[in-house]
């Protein structure tokens, strides 16, 4: 089973390399990206370099045609212009399902997220999902990179009462000691690290938000961004890879265990936590893997928004979708 590496500490460029994975063929002809050589500017950065470039958002987009270029802006305007406004009164929840990474899975996943997440939460109209191809055509959605995050964020923080409504971002992606990568095939590059997406939260002024971080090392977000307000969950402890991450699965194992069942039912967060984390252990028991130990951070104010939102979390459990990210022990 492919996971992401380890970190390295001879340069940015070798920990990209490692991140290469070639996508297969789809029925009817269409090819999703393909990971090639990392981009030159990553190359022979000292590991002090490197967490400063990630502190500071580092993106680099390369090979991108103007009229492509036109068309992303267009697919983001109408999708930030398409958020409802919040309800006076009413705890309303932004969803925002992020794959910052063109290899299918993470496409498959955060499209999945997005309907999960806006049931979950009420959040039909107050969602956006960002995020490449799903593996049998090319992206009729924004682009899954840090720069559209940030933009979808600060039209939040516009629509948002902060005393009132609550972020609900879930990321998906490969990950390193020093953040979320962000990799486009050929053409994007760039890496978030923890403090830079807690800065982005903070200056925007969104206190109250459940960050759900699926990759490898995620443990590293979990003491930028708890807070009494805030509620974080990881698929790992921050120095340890999770599991499922092939380009030609449908989930996660993290993904699977917590948006593909455990949020699906009518359970308080913690539960459903509770629940992700069995699972991925089982899995991980199963399959003779080195635990990735997923983390859970729920602050005390945070269960108050919770709990209201939970409210209106449908009563009926949905059915999980895709095959099960446990199906790839069975694969020799």
């Amino acid at each position: 089973m492919r996971v992401m590496a380890g970190w390295t500490k001879t340069s940015a460029a070798a920990m990209l390399v490692l991140l290469a994975s070639a996508s297969t063929a789809q029925p009817g002809g269409y090819r999703p990206p393909v990971h090639g050589e990392p981009t030159p500017s990553f190359a022979n950065l000292a590991p002090e370099q490197s967490v400063r470039f990630a502190d500071g958002g580092t993106e680099i987009e390369q090979s991108r045609s103007p009229a492509g270029e036109l068309a992303e802006h267009r697919l983001m305007t109408r999708a930030l212009a398409a958020l409802q406004p919040q309800r006076k009164g009413v705890v309303d929840a932004y969803v925002v399902a992020i794959a910052l990474d063109s290899d299918p899975v993470f496409g498959r996943e955060a499209r999945e997220a997005g309907r999960v997440l806006a049931s979950r939460y009420d959040a039909v109209g107050r969602t956006i999902v960002l995020a490449g191809a799903d593996g049998s055509a090319p992206s009729d959605l924004p682009r899954g990179s840090p720069g559209n995050l940030g933009l979808a964020l600060a039209r939040v923080a516009e629509l948002i009462d902060p005393a009132e409504d609550a972020l609900i971002l879930y990321t998906t992606s490969h990950g390193a000691p020093i953040g979320i990568v962000y990799n486009d095939g050929t053409e994007g590059f760039g890496i978030i690290s923890a403090n830079r997406l807690a800065g982005m939260l903070d200056g925007l002024g969104i206190r109250r938000r459940l960050v759900m971080v699926s990759a490898c090392f995620s443990g590293t977000f979990v003491p930028a961004l708890a807070s009494d307000d805030s509620a974080v969950l990881t698929a790992s402890v921050a120095d340890r890879t999770s599991f499922g991450c092939q380009a030609d699965s449908d989930w996660t194992f993290f993904g699977d265990a917590l948006i593909n069942h455990a949020l699906r039912k009518p359970q308080p967060l913690a539960a459903a936590a509770s629940e992700a984390g069995r699972l991925v252990a089982a899995w991980e028991t199963r399959g003779k893997l080195t635990p990735s130990l997923p983390q859970v951070a729920i602050g005390s104010g945070a269960n108050a928004w919770l709990s209201l939102l939970d409210r209106r979390t449908p009563r009926q459990a949905s059915a999980p979708v895709g095959r099960p990210a446990v199906s790839l022990l069975d694969q020799p």
